[in-house]
């Protein structure tokens, strides 16, 4: 059996950044395209510098972007997120179809790593000393062997009365009093 799931990063899963909380924040903090003027090798990224970059940076505001030349070297994009996460993308060879879907991949993303080991399926930054609750925590251990259905637990549990008894029984009580009462003739004078 490979043990080499233990060679991966390993975290929790958490929410970029308080990203639901409020209003989303887009987690792409700056872009540094860099490229080789004359190479025949960034001729995608060129092509997509001079014909998409400008609609790119109206649709990402929040993001910066720079756009670096550099003599005979490869192209590449670094991409640097909120969480403090870098990511590097050569662009080598790349037309500007395949240029543009990496380059508007990158807002996408949280920063996080893609293949990273869970460790947990749920996390909390402040547990609780008192364990995880359930239905039964402060269940009668006697209720394990009771055989249902049973004439206790069919009872009404909430023993106050409601404002409708509470006013029929007044009700019923100043009918009892009234029947009860002498009846007084009216004299006419």
């Amino acid at each position: 059996m490979s043990n080499s799931h233990l060679l991966l990063l390993s975290g929790f899963p958490r929410a970029p950044l308080q990203n639901g909380i409020g209003r989303y924040v887009p987690q792409l903090k700056r872009m540094t395209i860099k490229f080789c003027k004359s190479s025949g090798d960034s001729k995608g990224t060129r092509e997509f510098i001079e014909s998409k970059l400008v609609d790119f940076a109206k649709e990402n505001p929040g993001t910066v972007v720079y756009v670096k030349p550099r003599r005979h070297r490869a192209p590449c994009v670094q991409a640097e997120y909120l969480n403090g996460e870098e990511h590097h993308i050569s662009l080598h060879n790349m037309s500007l179809e395949e240029t543009t879907k990496w380059i508007n991949l990158l807002p996408m993303r949280s920063g996080r790593p893609t293949n990273l080991r869970l460790r947990k399926y749920w996390h909390t930054d402040s547990p609780s000393i008192q364990g995880v609750w359930s239905p039964f925590t402060n269940r009668d251990p006697a209720l394990n062997l009771a055989q249902f259905p049973m004439e206790e637990f069919s009872k009404r549990k909430n023993l106050t009365k409601t404002a409708t008894e509470i006013i029929l029984e007044r009700w019923q009580e100043q009918k009892e009093k009234d029947s009860t009462a002498p009846v007084q003739e009216k004299t006419t004078s």
